[in-house]
C-alpha cells in the first residue's frame, strides 16, 4: 500500500525534533563537523594499542597509491614476507606492476569469452548488463593471482617498476574499458550474424592484439628474461642472470600455490557451513585456476588464521574495511563511531542481513601479521595494509576481533592447517553462486 506524507504529520516530526533536549546541540555538532567527527568515540583508540601477543616482523609497508591492486599487493606481501626471511632482504617488493599487466590482458579475454558465452540474450539482461557495467577493473581475488602466477610468474619489482599508470590506473581503465565494450558489440554482432568459430576467433585474437599493444604502452612490455640483484641484511652481493618470471618464483618463492585455499565467512541462509562455492564469470584466465571458496564458522576462521600465525606465516584476508573504521589512525573498530547514538536510531543490522541487501562486501584485502591473545582467545588483530607509511602506525592497522566478526569475509590459508573434516569439505566441488553475489566481490 502506498503512503503520501501528510502536512499532519510534518507537523509531528518537527515537534518531535523540537522536543529533544540534544538537538541543538546535535544539530550545531554535525552540521560543523560532519557525523564522523561528531560521533567519534576516543575510548576505542585506547583499546587498540598496537601491541600483540603474536607480532610478525614484516618490515616496512607498500603503497598501492592511486590504484585498486589491494588484493594483489596484498597477496605478493605475503609471498616476499617468506622471500625476504629466507634470503635477509631488507627493503624488497615483487613488482606488483607486472602482475596488474598480465591480470588485465587476461581479464580482457575472459571477458570476451563471457561476451561470447552470453551473446544469445538480449543486451538488457541482467547477465549482459551486468558484463558490460564493468567488463574490467583493478580489483581480484586471491585464485585470481594464482592464475596468473601459474602462467607468467613473478618478478621483482626492479625487473618491471611502477609507472604512472599502474600507480594511477583511472585513465587505462576508462579506455580499456570504452575498448571492450566496442568489442563486445562487434562480437555479439557477429554470433547474430551467425559468422563461423574459425572467423570469430580471429577477430578476438586482433582485438587481445590492440588489448596488449595498449597495456604495453601504459605499463612497459613484461620482461622475459632478466637478473636478480641483491645484497642481504649482512651486505653480501648476489647476481642471478637470465631467469625467466617463473623460473624466479620457482627457485626464490617456492610455493606450491595449490596449497594455499580461500577460507570464507558469510552466514547466509544460501550458503551452508562447511560447503564450497565459486561464482559464476568470476575470474581472469581463462583456462587457468578457478575461484573457489569454504565457507566455515567464524570460530573456525579465526582458528585457522591464528594457527597459521603460530606457524610464522602472515595471512592474507579481505574485509570491508571502510566500516567503523579510521584510516588515519589505523584503527578498525565497532565502537569508533557511535553514529546509532548521535542520531538516536538504531542503525544495527546483522552480518548476514548487510550481505543480503547490500550494505556490505568485500572491498580491500591486507594482510594478518600478528594477533593478541589473552586466554587463547584473540581480542585484537595486527594488520598490514598498502596505503603506505603515513597511515596508521607506519601503515599498520589495529583490527578488534569483534571488527573482525562483523566485517571479514576471506581468509587464506595452508592446507595443512584445516582439520580433516574441513579438509573434506574443501575437497567438495562447489555450488555455482550469481555473478553479483556478494562473495563474488573485488577487493
Amino acid at each position: 500500500m502506498s503512503h503520501i506524507i501528510s502536512n499532519e504529520e510534518l507537523v509531528s516530526f518537527q515537534k518531535d525534533l523540537i522536543s529533544r533536549k540534544e538537538s541543538a546541540v546535535n544539530e550545531r555538532a554535525i552540521t560543523k563537523n560532519g557525523i564522523l567527527a561528531s560521533s567519534y568515540d576516543w575510548h576505542a583508540v585506547s583499546e587498540t594499542t598496537p601491541v600483540f601477543s603474536i607480532d610478525l616482523d614484516t618490515g616496512d609497508v607498500a603503497n598501492q597509491k592511486q590504484s585498486g591492486r589491494c588484493w594483489m599487493f596484498a597477496a605478493l606481501n605475503t609471498m616476499r614476507h617468506d622471500m625476504a626471511k629466507q634470503l635477509g632482504l631488507k627493503k624488497f617488493e615483487l613488482s606488483q606492476s607486472y602482475t596488474f599487466f598480465w591480470d588485465k590482458f587476461e581479464k580482457a579475454n575472459f571477458f570476451y569469452e563471457n561476451v561470447l558465452r552470453t551473446a544469445d540474450q538480449p543486451a538488457d539482461s541482467r547477465e549482459v548488463a551486468w558484463l558490460m557495467a564493468t567488463p574490467q577493473q583493478d580489483g581480484g581475488q586471491w585464485d585470481m593471482l594464482c592464475a596468473l602466477i601459474e602462467k607468467y610468474g613473478v618478478v621483482p619489482q626492479t625487473a618491471m617498476p611502477e609507472t604512472y599508470n599502474s600507480s594511477k590506473s583511472n585513465e587505462i581503465n576508462t579506455v580499456l574499458n570504452r575498448k571492450l565494450r566496442q568489442d563486445a558489440v562487434a562480437l555479439r554482432q557477429m554470433v547474430a550474424d551467425k559468422t563461423d568459430d574459425k572467423t570469430i576467433d580471429e577477430k578476438r585474437t586482433s582485438m587481445l592484439s590492440d588489448v596488449y599493444r595498449m597495456l604495453s604502452y601504459s605499463f612497459g612490455q613484461p620482461p622475459v628474461k632478466f637478473d636478480f640483484e641483491y645484497r642481504d641484511k649482512d651486505n653480501n652481493f648476489h647476481r642471478d642472470s637470465d631467469l625467466t618470471p617463473k623460473e624466479f618464483f620457482s627457485k626464490y618463492v617456492g610455493w606450491n600455490l595449490n596449497d594455499y585455499v580461500s577460507i570464507i565467512n558469510a552466514p547466509t541462509a544460501d550458503k551452508p557451513y562447511d560447503k564450497t562455492y565459486t561464482v559464476d564469470m568470476l575470474g581472469n584466465v581463462v583456462g587457468g585456476r578457478s575461484v573457489k571458496h569454504l565457507n566455515v564458522t567464524m570460530e573456525d576462521f579465526k582458528k585457522l588464521a591464528i594457527a597459521q600465525l603460530q606457524a610464522g606465516e602472515s595471512v592474507w584476508f579481505g574485509c570491508d574495511v571502510g566500516q567503523s573504521s579510521d584510516r588515519q589512525k589505523g584503527i578498525m573498530d565497532l565502537n569508533i563511531y557511535a553514529k546509532s547514538e548521535l542520531f538516536d536510531t538504531d542503525l544495527s543490522m546483522t552480518k548476514a542481513q548487510r550481505l543480503d541487501y547490500g550494505e556490505s562486501m568485500m572491498t580491500h584485502a591486507m594482510v594478518i601479521t600478528g594477533v593478541d591473545l589473552v586466554n587463547n582467545k584473540p581480542t585484537k588483530w595486527k594488520v598490514e595494509n598498502s596505503w603506505g607509511p603515513k597511515v596508521g602506525e607506519k601503515g599498520y592497522f589495529v583490527m578488534s576481533d569483534t571488527w573482525m566478526d562483523e566485517y571479514c569475509y576471506q581468509i587464506v590459508v595452508n592446507k595443512q592447517f584445516l582439520p580433516d573434516k574441513l579438509k573434506q569439505a574443501q575437497e567438495q566441488e562447489p555450488t555455482i553462486l550469481k555473478p553479483w553475489d556478494p562473495m563474488g566481490a573485488l577487493a
